[in-house]
């Protein structure tokens, strides 16, 4: 496939997407490629690790190819998007879930899909250009792929901040939060990838492990529980209001551009989330909820309108007062019953 490069070389599984004028945004298709390698490569002896690498400079992965989810959605076809998502998050527990080591070497711009496959592995490697957000607010969705997990794991109420704000973290913050866990200068990848092919032992990256440029959220936490410490959106929006700190005023500028239901659901979400039988599957379950919803009931099409279509940033959310009843946001996250996403492998 022109768009991914998936072989293996010495010990490794290789898996390098290769569509850097388009942002390496992941389509349906480089999903499934995607899943296949893994599920074949769990049986084979001779794959000790897999290594997830990208193309360019500018972004290891975007997020996902969006036009065709767009298309069919505007003409009615909900479907499209129900099976992608479904599709994608079974890839997304897949990697999570892998019995080998998974390293993802994330340069440039990690956002929404791209998060689902490059930062659910078990050793996440990030550089100097690396910048790591969930912007799906944006566009009328929720922070999904499983970053709704890792929101909720974050310390505080910084998962509240990241996954409403879409605030791009830089590899100290990455850290931080929990969406990567080593800082190596870009420069040294080549080198690593070619000894992690050598050897398939992946406990080497953390001997070329640097401290990470500094970063801004550790700094910012007490702050940040503060202001999103609100049981939902309108809580959180009065506290930016008041307040008269440049953290508030920054949040409130990014919070203001997001869909007022997708912002609601995620706090929901996080609240529902937190607690010790948090695990992946609750996780994209909770996620797959909202997602088979949001073109019929959502913001999800405007929002790409907005964006990506016709590119006024000027979208029409069903709540331009920014009110959104709770009766709304239950019935995004009520159960899907015989539709709710499964894990069973065909």
């Amino acid at each position: 496939m022109a768009d991914i490069d998936i072989r293996t070389a010495g010990r490794a599984g290789r898996i390098t997407l290769t569509r850097p004028k388009a942002l390496n945004a992941l389509s349906y298709d480089m999903c499934m490629a995607i899943d296949a390698a893994l599920r074949n490569w769990r049986e084979d002896d001779a794959v000790d690790l897999i290594i997830f690498d990208a193309e360019g400079d500018k972004a290891f992965c975007a997020g996902g190819d969006i036009a065709e989810l767009y298309e069919t959605g505007t003409k009615g076809d909900f479907a499209y998007g129900q099976t992608f998502w479904r599709d994608e998050y079974r890839l997304n527990a897949l990697i999570f879930e892998y019995p080998k080591p998974v390293v993802s070497f994330l340069q440039g711009f990690t956002m929404g899909g791209g998060v689902g496959i490059g930062c659910h592995g078990s050793h996440r490697v990030v550089g100097e250009s690396s910048q790591i957000a969930l912007p799906e607010c944006g566009i009328g969705l929720v922070p999904d792929v499983g970053s709704s997990l890792m929101l909720a794991l974050v310390p505080g109420r910084v998962g509240e901040y990241l996954g409403i704000t879409g605030h791009r973290m830089g590899p100290a913050d990455a850290i931080f939060a929990g969406f990567a866990d080593h800082y190596i200068p870009t420069a040294q990848w080549a080198d690593l990838i070619d000894m992690l092919e050598a050897s398939g032992n992946a406990s080497l990256l953390a001997a070329h492990a640097q401290d990470a440029p500094d970063g801004k959220l550790a700094a910012q936490q007490d702050q940040i529980n503060m202001l999103f410490d609100g049981e939902g959106l309108q809580d959180i929006l009065n506290t930016l209001a008041a307040s008269d700190t440049d953290l508030a005023a920054s949040a409130l500028k990014m919070v203001n551009r997001g869909s007022p239901l997708s912002m609601a659901c995620c706090i929901e979400m996080l609240h529902r989330l937190r607690g010790p039988n948090l695990t992946i599957r609750k996780a994209l379950e909770h996620e797959y909820r909202f997602t088979y919803r949001a073109s019929a009931h959502g913001d999800f099409l405007e929002g790409i309108r907005a964006q990506i279509i016709d590119k006024d940033r000027t979208p029409r959310w069903k709540h331009q007062d920014r009110t959104v009843p709770i009766v709304e946001v239950s019935r995004m996250l009520q159960p899907l019953g015989s539709n709710s996403l499964t894990f069973e492998e065909d």
